[in-house]
């Protein structure tokens, strides 16, 4: 909005000329008076000054999204490393540098078959995870080849406390991202089910990984995936803007349960906790942000 005063002491009236600029419309407005002495036109223009520029209110959405990373350390967070104790953070594996959440080999000779996890403290069932990540440098040592730019975002995951001493992978519905190498295509966001399985097309999925249909990230360039949950009722998975992947009723099943695991095939994933993996590429994290539909 931008306003114009006219008090020109050798007429009669005052005038005020209002312009507003609204969503690609100009409005053109203006008023007058008898003629008021300079020092109150002032004053009455201040005060529309002072109106006309009142902030802005937030988008209901925008204001309630949930920072989970709070960019400076690990607050919040539970780390399992294969082979280790509840929040043993072997290596310094997990670390936030400049205000990037990380999983870190610099510290390490050789990978040794040591996949870690990283929990946030609190469960969701219906909610949009928004993420934004890149993979940079080179594979350690000894790690899998399917761990070249590979990393995850587990959904509806068991705790970090219930898991094994030995257990490589929780169990979970993983959102795997992916980079290019190079050459050929990858796509990114792609369904694994670590113990999990899901329903596509009214037909029960007991295929581990299953591709979505992204385009190939090469390089170091940063990706942004949305991972839209609601409950035990339908996943999809938005890479950039474009949905390409949705499934439905997660469950446990298949044949990645860990022995002893509390919870019978079959059983509906109505909720559970939000983990990142390292699986042997250094992978970074500039946005962890959630927001809670549950009480929409």
């Amino acid at each position: 909005m931008v306003l114009f005063l006219d008090s020109n002491l050798n007429v009669e009236r005052t005038y005020i000329y209002l312009c507003i600029i609204r969503k690609n419309f100009v409005y053109l407005l203006n008023f007058s008076f008898k003629k008021i002495n300079t020092m109150k036109a002032k004053y009455l223009f201040l005060f529309l000054v002072l109106v006309s520029c009142k902030p802005k209110q937030q988008p209901a959405e925008e204001a309630q999204w949930i920072q989970l990373f709070n960019g400076k350390d690990l607050t919040g967070w539970d780390i399992k490393i294969a082979g280790h104790e509840l929040n043993d953070n072997y290596k310094n594996t997990f670390r936030v540098e400049n205000g990037i959440f990380k999983a870190c080999y610099d510290e390490y000779e050789n990978f040794d078959n040591k996949f870690g996890h990283i929990f946030f403290k609190e469960k969701f069932s219906h909610y949009k995870l928004r993420v934004e990540y890149r993979f940079i440098g080179d594979q350690v040592p000894g790690g899998p080849g399917w761990g070249l730019r590979n990393n995850g975002v587990m959904l509806h995951s068991q705790s970090a406390e219930s898991m094994g001493l030995d257990q490589n992978f929780p169990v979970s519905i993983e959102v795997q991202l992916l980079g290019g190498t190079g050459e050929g295509e990858r796509t990114t966001a792609n369904l694994c089910t670590p113990g999990t399985n899901v329903v596509m097309d009214g037909k029960l999925i007991t295929q581990h990984c299953i591709g979505s249909s992204s385009k190939t990230y090469h390089g170091d360039q940063w990706v942004t995936v949305e991972m839209i949950v609601h409950g035990d009722s339908i996943i999809h998975h938005v890479v950039e803007g474009d949905t390409v992947l949705t499934y439905a009723k997660p469950q446990i099943g298949g044949d990645n349960i860990p022995e002893g695991f509390p919870l019978p095939e079959g059983t509906p994933l109505t909720e559970g906790y939000i983990a990142f993996q390292a699986e042997s590429h250094p992978t970074e994290f500039r946005v962890i942000e959630l927001l809670d539909l549950s009480k929409k």
